[in-house]
Order: C-alpha cells, then sequence, then structure tokens
C-alpha cells in the first residue's frame, strides 16, 4: 500500500500552516459527511463549543485527542486528513470502520488554539492537569475516556525544533512515547501493548523518514495525562510531531503523522502486532535536544577589543501578528556548541562580524547582521 498517495488522496486542503483555530475546522466539522457523527460535548473556558467526532461499528475502540497544547496543530491536520479517509467510501475505510470505533476531539483547547498559546485561557497546562481536574476541558477529556471506555489512546502533541534524534544530526520529524503508569518505569500489560504498536509504527516509517523517529523521554508524571491513562490501564500512546527539513509549516510533518495514524489501524485491525518487542522500542533513539534553526561557524567577533573565532546560534519565536504565525528569528547564544546542529547552517570562515547594534551577537537580538559587510542576513536568513 502506498501510503504517501493515500495521504496525498486525503488530505483536507482546507487547512493549512501552523495557526489552526475552531473558526479553521468548525465548517468542515458542520459538512453534510459528516455532521451525523459529529456533537458538541462541552464548552471552554470561553465558551467555544469542544466537538467530538465518532463513527465506526467496530469492537476495538480508539480514543484521540489534538490540541491539548494550543499552539500544537499539526495532529490536527492529520487527523482531518484521517477522517476524510473515513469518509471514502474505500476498501480500507470499510475495514477501519468494521473493525475499530474511532472517538475523536480534534480540538481540546479552542482557546489556546485562538491564542496560539501552549496553555488554556486560564493559562493551565491542560496536560499537566489529569489529576486536579481543575478546567473544563480536562473535565471533558476525562469524562469521555470514562464513558467511552477506550482499548486504545492516542494523545497528539507537537514538539520544537530543538529536537534530534539523539546524536545523530537528523532531526526528529516523528516522535513516540508509551507514557509511564508509575515512578519505576515499569512495564506491564497495558504498558506493553503501547509499546509494541509503538514498535510496529516506526518499522513502517523507516521506510518514509529513515533515522528521523525518535523516542520521548519516559519519566513518569501522574498529572500528565498519558501517564494517567496508561496508570488507568489504557494501552496509550503519545505522538509527537517534529521538524523535517525547510518544513517549519509542517505540512510534510503532517503526512508523517498520517502515515502513523493509518499505519497504527492498519497493524491492529489485521492483528499483526509482534509480541514482546520491547528491545525494537528501546532501540528507537531517544529525543536530545541538539537543534537550533540556525548554526554560524567560524565567525570573527572583536570580544572586548580582542578579536575571536567562535559560533552563534539563533533561533525563531513563533509570534502571532494579526491572526497570522510570524517567524521572528533571535538570537540565542555564543559558544563552541560542539554538541549542537543548525537546521540552517552557515560557515563564515573566519568573516568579521557586524551589525547596526553593538557589533556583537547579544541573546535575544533579533538576527540581522552581516559579514564583512559583504554577507547580509535578515531575519537569520542569508539575502542576495
Amino acid at each position: 500500500m502506498d501510503l504517501e498517495q493515500l495521504f496525498n488522496k486525503n488530505k483536507e486542503n482546507t487547512i493549512q500552516g501552523r495557526y489552526i483555530t475552531l473558526e479553521n475546522i468548525e465548517p468542515i466539522l458542520k459538512r453534510e459527511s459528516l455532521k451525523n457523527d459529529v456533537q458538541i460535548i462541552g464548552k471552554s473556558v470561553l465558551g467555544k463549543p469542544i466537538y467530538s467526532y465518532k463513527k465506526g461499528s467496530g469492537k476495538l475502540k480508539i480514543y484521540l485527542w489534538s490540541q491539548m497544547h494550543g499552539n500544537e496543530s499539526t495532529t490536527t491536520k492529520a487527523l482531518f486528513d484521517f477522517i476524510n479517509l473515513l469518509n471514502n467510501g474505500s476498501d480500507l475505510a470499510k475495514q477501519l470502520l468494521s473493525s475499530f470505533t474511532f472517538y475523536c476531539i480534534p480540538m481540546l483547547n479552542p482557546d489556546g488554539a485562538k491564542l496560539y498559546t501552549r496553555a488554556n485561557a486560564n493559562d493551565i497546562d491542560l496536560n499537566r492537569d489529569s489529576q486536579n481536574l481543575t478546567q473544563p476541558e480536562s473535565k471533558i477529556l476525562r469524562a469521555v475516556f470514562e464513558e467511552f471506555k477506550p482499548d486504545y489512546c492516542f494523545n497528539l502533541h507537537d514538539q520544537r525544533t530543538i529536537f534530534g534524534v539523539a546524536n545523530t544530526g537528523k532531526p526528529a520529524t516523528v516522535s513516540f512515547l508509551a507514557p509511564s503508569y508509575n515512578e519505576e518505569r515499569e512495564i506491564n500489560e497495558s504498558r506493553l501493548k503501547a509499546i509494541n504498536l509503538i514498535a510496529g509504527i516506526n518499522e513502517i516509517l523507516q521506510n518514509y523518514i529513515p533515522g528521523q523517529v525518535g523516542r520521548f523521554d519516559d519519566s513518569f508524571n501522574i498529572n500528565c495525562i498519558g501517564d494517567t491513562f496508561q496508570y488507568l490501564g489504557v494501552p496509550t500512546l503519545l505522538f509527537e510531531a517534529g521538524h523535517f527539513p525547510n518544513d517549519y509549516e509542517r505540512e510534510v510533518t503532517r503526512k508523517y503523522i498520517f502515515i502513523a495514524l493509518i499505519s497504527s489501524f492498519i497493524i491492529l485491525s489485521e492483528n499483526d502486532i509482534v509480541s514482546n518487542i520491547n528491545d525494537k522500542y528501546l532501540n528507537i533513539p531517544q529525543n536530545n535536544v541538539v537543534f537550533f534553526d540556525f548554526m554560524y561557524k567560524n565567525v570573527k567577533i572583536n570580544y572586548d577589543g580582542i578579536e575571536i573565532i567562535t559560533n552563534f546560534v539563533a533561533q525563531y519565536k513563533e509570534e502571532l501578528i494579526e491572526n497570522k504565525i510570524n517567524f521572528n528569528a533571535y538570537i540565542v547564544e555564543v559558544g563552541d556548541l560542539e554538541e549542537y546542529f543548525g537546521h540552517y547552517e552557515y560557515d563564515a570562515k573566519g568573516a568579521l562580524y557586524k551589525d547596526s547594534y553593538n557589533n556583537y551577537p547579544n541573546a535575544n537580538q533579533k538576527a540581522d547582521f552581516n559579514f564583512n559587510e559583504e554577507v547580509f542576513f535578515v531575519n537569520g536568513k542569508i539575502i542576495n
């Protein structure tokens, strides 16, 4: 099966980019083909509707939610691509709908999505509210869990561009975790099911993004929703959509999240899980903070009257301005930075750093500068 072609056929073209809000997805949810499977299951802090989409008649129940963090939208796009597949009338759609019952919450945190913030409107991280359940969004997620009684949970997120696959120099385009259920990070039957499924997904993804799949840290925190659901005995998978080269809008990563979702359901529907493959899961390299968006090497800098050759790095800040996400590059750090990589790297070959500030790359300064007054950079990138 050509999963990339499957994605292209089912991609939801009305949503794209990083800024995905309730206003973007409501027209999709209100389509004639979907509306009978859609419900409003509650409201956010600011009174915005939280929608569910439920479809399928199969015995195995799958619970998926996205945009628990409002500024993590890649998996929302992929989830709608998957919903399109469920409604395309194909043999695969019929197979999935007869094998599974899917319960999706495409946007758990519509207030955070509008503000483009991780937290909700009360500035609470919903992924740290699984025990106290202080927020309406947290209560909705938990109430559905208790009523639906899923066999598997899919906790869908984005991760920052700083993550790489161990120290390989490759970005962690997609990362996974089978969350721990206790402090000792032991493996019980529930967690093993998640581990085995992730190992199967990884084998498929390696055909598309070899060396670009990571494994997230499994430190236990009962306040996190994945850890809680795993503790409650339901196999839970954390998906983290990360960076693919030159894909800051995450339209390429979106494809690989779709492929990961489809792969997981094909594996489950065909009962193609290999048991006790913990080693294959543990052999997925861990996520590591090894990347900056920009790295400039072998730069001559005048430091207190002494000229030195060093490196410096810059990072994008995603800033919401007039309902558009702007990627604005700021200098972060100066130093050898030997164990780090840049998604964009430039070798200055000893050229002298200059800018319109004080001719030194200070932290939090806009990444606008030049080398030898010959090569100019604006917002981190070279200009002609």
